[in-house]
């Protein structure tokens, strides 16, 4: 493959280099002579990895290209796509792993004579490894002639890291490159799926994805796994057999229509289902063997799935399926809740939090089913656990060990003795007979008894004492009533200058809120994002990044003054220590003083004047905006501004003691209510 045929994002020159994306975005603005985009588009332009390469050398900005960059770049600009080439390098790392004998005599040779040699080799390989039919083809040489320096790359970075954790990264890659195309099971779930399955040698997955449930069984004998898209099964045969010494049999197809494992009966099932699908087959499956606790509606796919799922165990095997929670109380499912219920079917309904898993923005829950043994007795009740507790803003900061923890401590002595002492709003095991009303509703938190509201009437009193001390701290903090000025030329007369001006002569830096940075449970990586509603109310920064950006986020420091610059109100925030380290987002301007020449409590206090925001908004569509260059703060030396300063962040101080007293006063109200109607407070 020619070298100019690779073309590279400006987050891939980043990486290349080592930098941050915002040092590229510089380069390309100083530098005359950085290589021009090839490709991509106005916003996200790509460029020839080759330019880049020479440009970078010349700059003295790179000694040479990290192997896993160029193995990746390579990857990207494959000829016949990125997903052919993981297909390529991942049967090129198990003949590596499998064969390295083998692999040094094929790569002694020409890149022709190698690609005309590799058939051969990978046919064997692929076939002691997944048997035939297989859902990894042999490529024929033509196809692999591309391949063959990337081959190489991916066995010089086997010989760093491993066959398995070279394919690792380039799948990794490749879906972080691709979020919206691919619907991933978080490893969270998918370990406490595992878990909840117990030790399995034969673990079925018919909507396998990317193997990830697969990948969380620990030491099974053979893995299976279908899926409807054939390059995705590809990926998992090769994921799977690269990770794990158990026999692998993958197969593309609709596991529903067209089911490649009908005779199978494995010791688990664990599968993620696709929701709220209305072409599942319903016309032609009519007469399904599989429907053994009666014919799913169009609309209860799931219930479909949770059939296939019990069809493919031996007896007494299980499965362990999430769901979506409709699929818990819809009334088109509930003769086959009973059913499921009434011949012991369904063992257990977990509630997840919100945020677990995709759909990210419903607590989904987890079903797990064993298969009746013939002739043993139906289990009398069901096990219903609700983690809602444990949810958070930012499906990234979830406690899994938390939740894993509290699912397996009620699942463990349910499965073995059938019942569980009850866990008000935690779990419950409940009589089967309860159930089997004219709903046959199995959302946990609707048959779980409440906890005490609040901790109960002892914290309902904490709550109230601890009210009465903010209100006491925010009748200090009151402000003296205000002076008249004692000479007339207060600051509202004196000579004013403009942010946009400030900032040209440097006094302080303007940067705005990255595209990229979303709302929380939109997206991943480790950094908390300042969101627009965070600087509203005051709160800790509660948003996450994207899980891929070509953007390079800003980062706030301590100092910063932070505004919004949508609605119309007279809002800025000064960073605290706290706050520092998270990134900027949407519709925020970070206004960063130097502190030589600004004090940023004078900067912030200013910038809320009502006056000052009405003449710098523009109101040309429906919301405001505000033009934060437009703002305009008084000329005052230093000594002036933190005088001001100091009566501003007393003001502040003043605002975030009142919504304090205003969240601990709802919580002691709504306690009190719920206290006094469910009981655990005396009238």
């Amino acid at each position: 493959m020619p070298e100019n045929a690779n073309e590279v994002t400006a987050a891939g020159i980043a990486r290349l280099a080592g930098v941050g994306r915002a040092a590229v975005s510089n380069w390309r603005r100083r530098h005359a002579d950085f290589p021009k985009p090839v490709g991509g588009t106005e916003t996200s332009p790509s460029f020839a990895l080759a330019d880049v390469e020479r440009w970078l050398r010349a700059q003295g900005k790179l000694a040479e290209v990290p192997l896993r960059e160029r193995l990746w770049q390579q990857i990207a600009g494959h000829p016949a796509g990125p997903v052919t080439a993981l297909v390529h390098a991942g049967c090129g790392l198990l003949l590596v792993r499998d064969r390295p004998a083998g692999w040094v005599t094929l790569t002694a040779v020409s890149d022709e004579r190698m690609a005309e040699l590799l058939p051969t080799a990978l046919e064997e390989v692929l076939t002691l490894r997944f048997g035939l039919p297989r859902a990894v083809p042999t490529p024929p040489p033509g196809a692999l002639a591309p391949s063959v320096p990337l081959l190489r790359a991916a066995s010089d970075l086997a010989a760093e890291t491993g066959a398995r954790q070279a394919f690792e990264f380039l799948l990794g890659r490749h879906l972080e490159a691709n979020p919206r195309q691919y619907t991933l099971t978080p490893p969270g779930p998918a370990a406490l799926m595992a878990e909840l399955a117990g030790p399995a040698g034969t673990v079925l997955d018919p909507a396998s994805g990317t193997g990830t449930l697969l990948r969380a069984v620990a030491h099974p004998t053979a893995l299976y796994a279908q899926d409807t898209d054939p390059d995705l099964a590809a990926l998992t045969a090769l994921r799977l057999a690269l990770h794990s010494g158990a026999d692998v049999r993958a197969r593309a197809g609709d596991a529903l229509r067209a089911d490649a494992f009908g005779q199978l009966a494995a010791d688990a099932v664990l599968c993620h289902p696709p929701f709220n699908e209305r072409n599942w087959g319903h016309d032609e499956l009519a007469y399904d063997p599989r429907w053994e606790y009666g014919f799913p509606a169009r609309t209860e796919s799931e219930l479909a799935w949770v059939q296939h799922a019990l069809a493919r165990l031996r007896p007494g095997g299980t499965a362990v399926l999430l769901m979506p929670p409709a699929a818990a109380s819809r009334r088109s499912g509930r003769r086959i809740r009973a059913d499921l219920l009434r011949r012991g079917a369904l063992r257990a309904v977990v509630a997840l939090p919100a945020g677990a898993a995709p759909p990210y923005g419903i607590p989904l829950h987890l079903w797990v089913l064993r298969k009746p043994v013939p002739g043993a007795a139906a289990s009398p009740e069901l096990l219903l656990v609700d983690t809602a507790r444990y949810a958070v803003a930012g499906r990234d900061r979830l406690d899994w060990q938390a939740v894993h923890t509290a699912v397996l401590e009620a699942w463990r002595p349910f499965d073995k003795h059938g019942t569980i002492t009850e866990q008000p709003g935690a779990g419950r095991s409940v009589p089967v007979i309860e159930l089997l009303d004219d709903d046959v509703d199995l959302a946990p938190a609707r048959h779980l008894p409440l906890p005490a509201c609040g901790g109960g009437a002892a914290e309902l009193a904490e709550v109230r004492d601890r009210l009465t001390a903010v209100l006491r701290r925010t009748g200090e903090l009151t402000p003296p009533p205000p002076a008249p000025p004692a000479a007339p030329a207060g600051p509202a007369r004196l000579p004013r200058v403009g942010v946009g001006e400030l900032a040209r002569t440097g006094a302080l830096e303007l940067r705005s809120g990255g595209a990229g940075a979303g709302p929380a449970g939109h997206g991943g990586g480790g950094v908390p994002v300042l969101t627009e509603q965070d600087v509203l109310t005051g709160r800790a920064p509660s948003g996450s990044l994207p899980e891929t950006t070509d953007e390079e986020p800003v980062l706030v420091a301590a100092g910063d003054v932070v505004v919004p610059v949508l609605g119309g109100g007279a809002i800025a925030r000064v960073v605290d220590e706290a706050t520092a380290g998270a990134a900027l987002g949407r519709n925020l301007q970070l206004l960063r003083p130097d502190p030589a020449a600004l004090d940023p409590w004078f900067l912030a206090g200013f910038l809320r004047g009502t006056a000052n925001n009405r003449q710098a908004s523009s109101y040309a569509s429906t919301a405001a905006r505000l033009d934060v260059r437009r703002l305009q703060l008084p000329r005052l030396p230093l000594a002036e501004q933190r005088r001001y300063g100091e009566r501003f962040r007393a003001l502040a101080e003043f605002e975030e003691a009142l919504r304090h007293a205003g969240r601990l006063g709802e919580r002691l109200v709504r306690g009190m209510y719920d206290g006094l109607t469910d009981g655990s407070v005396e009238a």
